[in-house]
């Protein structure tokens, strides 16, 4: 049996594969093209495809240029591409793959945003593709072989191979020099990757050595503009769209949104209305009018760079529909701006642009509504948000409803130096006291969120004196990406180093959040409702609740949102709103239970009971940020305890 010993001097020195790697780039090139290799060789695997069995460019045709240009004929350089979902484009990535390892062998690296991204991407799509493909098989080098170790994240064949790593991971971009680039979801890089810099621009200059012969794959659905590096690229490229005929008047055209009708409440009988004779197009048309398409520059470009902009309305019959667009569509009006900017993102594949930078205090002023009690019908769970500063403590009471409509309860200043014990002992009663609810009963706060960043031992002080009462600790993270709350830690602190839970706040989503649902206009879901008759609403509250604007700085000369406080105002208001909505999704409460429970308890006091809502529709779009899974005890209106789960 060879040892391990003897089994690592027969592998290959890595500078001796990066040798053989160019000198295989200096070869004649195939005669082949990408499309043609895949429609010869990739077969796809019903573990990972709804239409298992061998590929077929023709199913997407709007695919095949696409990967054509990624082949060794093209004198294209760099690809990209702008997209929704449900279009195909990872898996014309893949093609490109599996055509280098066979026929144009060279150094390639395959970067997603995270390196677990990497893992899952090579077990569950490029590990079944090579096994099920006779030509990649025979290439690809099997684990611990004289060849080397096809891991994970390194696949060795002869005259090259195949790096995966992740954005977030420094040292996947040093060293290696790159022929092929292949970066799926830029959109999802960190701005910046182990203090070196932006993780895409790490990774392009890798390819520098084979400047000439280098190809650089591009994909992303975008995320919102200005902030968007798929966008960036887009924009630099010839902005090629995908134009189709009209099985009518056969003018050609590119599908847009306006463009999608549909009945009046019968949204899966979405149809194409004609921009040229304006006659109803019907989906059984979609497949030949893909099939007789076409690429069309929109921009002029520098003749090495090509882009693509392709959404999911492109979609092949029997994968996503008009229909399904126009439902989803629907869906995401109601649930608010987070889910209509995914829809946007994802079917779409456009950038969303913020409506304005501000919202008018003077707006705010004409909601003011007369509550028939402290908590309306409406609030089944009450949250609070502290604000700490030198002289004074400032906290705010919300009560939320499906939908997270929200409701205003009150608004306290608790004044004194927070250095000492007394102001704190106050913030403790008030977080003790109980709101009349409409429904004729008392209802107390079920969570509170006190921010860290200022007399940070006094908060863990405070908190840690009352354990089990779902009182948070909070700190505002600038992390890019992050959703309104990350992943608890441990901090310890006083006597005996006890542990405090401190929770990240991110800061960019939370605070778009709070502005966005400003700015809605009709009582629902996401609508802010405010009480006449003071409560510590009033003016000056208004002003610092719409203290705060986004600007965008380009650190390293990246684009990053960040929120500034306009001139001359406080925004301790606005901070406080925003821990209020920080506990309500470390809560993440079951509002049907919750409903439920009110309407009996408003039936016992011979209320009005409020309206039981019905269960969500189930979102059809994916989640950017994972859910964190924490166990928590949400407290009942009343005194009693349920248990919830956040995730």
């Amino acid at each position: 049996m060879q040892s391990a010993a003897d089994e690592r001097a027969t592998r290959p020195d890595p500078e001796e594969i990066w040798i053989e790697a160019a000198l295989a780039g200096l070869e004649p090139p195939p005669t082949l093209s990408v499309s043609e290799w895949a429609d010869r060789h990739r077969i796809l695997t019903g573990k990972t495809a709804a239409e298992a069995g061998p590929w077929r460019t023709d199913r997407t045709p709007y695919l095949r240029e696409i990967m054509d240009n990624l082949g060794v004929h093209s004198p294209v350089e760099r690809v990209v591409v702008m997209k929704g979902s449900q279009v195909g484009c990872t898996e014309a990535g893949n093609n490109w793959l599996g055509y280098v390892i066979h026929h144009a062998p060279g150094p390639m690296l395959y970067v997603e945003p995270r390196i677990e991204d990497a893992r899952k991407e090579s077990k569950q799509r490029i590990a079944p593709m090579i096994a099920e493909s006779e030509v990649l098989s025979r290439l690809v080098a099997g684990p611990r072989t004289r060849y080397g170790d096809n891991t994970l994240l390194l696949k060795e064949f002869p005259g090259g191979f195949l790096a995966l790593t992740g954005a977030n991971s420094a040292a996947g971009f040093r060293r290696i020099p790159i022929r092929y680039l292949f970066c799926d979801e830029v959109d999802g890089y960190p701005p910046d990757v182990g203090g070196e810099g932006d993780p895409l621009g790490l990774a392009i200059r890798r390819t520098a050595t084979f400047e000439g012969i280098r190809k650089i794959f591009l994909v992303s659905t975008p995320t919102i503009k200005d902030l968007s590096r798929i966008e960036k690229e887009f924009l630099a490229s010839d902005q090629r769209r995908y134009f189709i005929p009209c099985p009518h008047c056969r003018e050609y055209q590119a599908i847009t949104w306006p463009m999608i009708r549909w009945p009046e409440g019968h949204p899966e009988l979405a149809y194409m209305v004609c921009s040229a004779c304006g006659s109803e197009i019907d989906e059984a048309h979609k497949g030949a009018m893909l099939a007789a398409g076409s690429w069309r520059a929109t921009a002029t470009g520098d003749g090495r760079t090509v882009g693509y902009h392709l959404s999911a309305l492109y979609s092949p019959p029997g994968w996503y529909s008009w229909g399904s667009a126009a439902r989803d569509f629907l869906t995401a009006k109601v649930k608010g701006r987070e889910s209509l900017q995914t829809w946007i993102n994802t079917v779409l594949g456009e950038v969303w642009e913020e409506e304005g930078a501000r919202v008018d205090p003077d707006t705010l002023a004409g909601r003011v509504e007369q509550y028939q009690e402290r908590v309306p019908a409406g609030g089944l769970v009450l949250t609070a948000g502290v604000d700490v500063q030198d002289d004074r403590i400032e906290v705010e009471v919300v009560a939320w409803g499906p939908g997270e409509e929200s409701w205003g309860v009150e608004y306290r200043i608790l004044r004194g130096d927070t250095s000492r014990a007394d102001v704190w002992e106050r913030l403790g009663q008030f977080l003790e006291l109980t709101w009349k609810h409409e429904g004729g009963y008392p209802l107390s706060i079920a969570c509170a969120c006190i921010d860290s960043g200022h007399r940070t031992r006094d908060v863990y002080r405070f908190v840690q004196a009352r354990k089990g009462r779902n009182i948070f600790a909070v700190k505002g993270s600038g992390e890019y990406g992050m959703g309104v709350i990350g992943a608890p830690r441990k901090k310890r602190t006083g006597v005996g180093r006890r542990p405090v839970e401190l929770w990240s706040v991110g800061d960019d989503q939370a605070s778009s959040i709070v502005q966005g649902r400003l700015k809605i206009e009709k009582p629902g879901p996401g609508y802010c409702h405010f009480p006449a008759g003071g409560h510590g609403y009033g003016d000056e509250h208004r002003l610092q609740l719409t203290s705060m604007k986004p600007v965008f700085r380009y650190p390293k000369g990246r684009p990053k949102r960040e929120w500034i406080v306009l001139s001359g105002r406080h925004n301790e208001a606005f901070d406080a709103r925003k821990y209020a909505l920080a506990a309500l999704y470390i809560m993440n409460p079951d509002w049907v239970p919750l409903a439920r429970n009110c309407r009996r308890q408003a039936e016992r006091n011979n209320a009005t009971p409020p309206d039981i809502p019905p269960p969500s529709p189930p979102d059809s779009t994916p989640t950017p940020t994972p859910p964190v899974r924490t166990r928590l005890k949400l407290r009942r209106p009343g005194s009693s305890w349920v248990s919830g789960w956040r995730g």
